[in-house]
């Protein structure tokens, strides 16, 4: 066998990821092509750390890529439940293996563009997103009118994004949600908050 077919097989499998978050160790299966396939990303990262839980929240992370948010939250929430939705059939499919592999019973993953396969009565009072950074302003604007319309009355939106996107975040918020909260600024990303009032 050359070392190139050796070096493709090794490409095809699973890269596997362990890591804890919100104290809870867990793994992760992923392939290239979804979003950070070496490691949990820096902007995962900051967004679980400054991210409250409630145990009954019923949450919704959006643009899940393989589960780390979604999937956090949902062991987090043992009374509460999380939905997990990605326009990536692949993501979609990595999620929900990596929801089996960590024993997660209270979330579900759907292939889904923004909040379009949800039931339109479905309410969250928890939503989470690392939000791309390559994507049209219009898009966010879109997404964060969607995500106002299903928190129910004190539900929080988190979102995680290059700090370069802060003021254009701060002033959406303002716009849709009447406040804004920024959590966390650090060198290359920011966390900000809205809530629904």
């Amino acid at each position: 066998m050359s070392g190139k077919s050796m070096d493709l097989h090794k490409l095809r499998q699973d890269i596997i990821i362990q890591d804890e978050l919100l104290g809870h160790p867990m793994t992760f299966h992923t392939t290239w092509g979804l979003f950070s396939p070496k490691a949990i990303d820096a902007g995962t990262h900051l967004l679980l750390k400054h991210l409250e839980v409630k145990p009954d929240d019923k949450a919704i992370d959006l643009g899940c890529g393989y589960g780390p948010l979604g999937l956090a939250i949902a062991k987090s929430a043992p009374r509460g439940h999380c939905t997990l939705v990605d326009k990536d059939f692949v993501a979609v499919d990595y999620a929900r293996k990596n929801a089996a592999l960590n024993g997660i019973h209270n979330a579900e993953v759907l292939l889904s563009n923004g909040l379009d396969q949800l039931p339109r009565n479905q309410t969250f009072t928890l939503a989470v997103t690392n939000l791309p950074a390559k994507t049209g302003k219009e898009h966010y604007y879109l997404f964060f009118n969607d995500i106002k319309n299903r928190l129910e009355p004190g539900g929080r939106f988190y979102v995680v994004v290059i700090t370069g996107l802060r003021q254009f975040i701060a002033r959406s918020f303002g716009d849709i949600f009447g406040n804004h909260k920024k959590i966390k600024q650090g060198k290359h990303y920011t966390v900000a908050m809205a809530e629904k009032r």
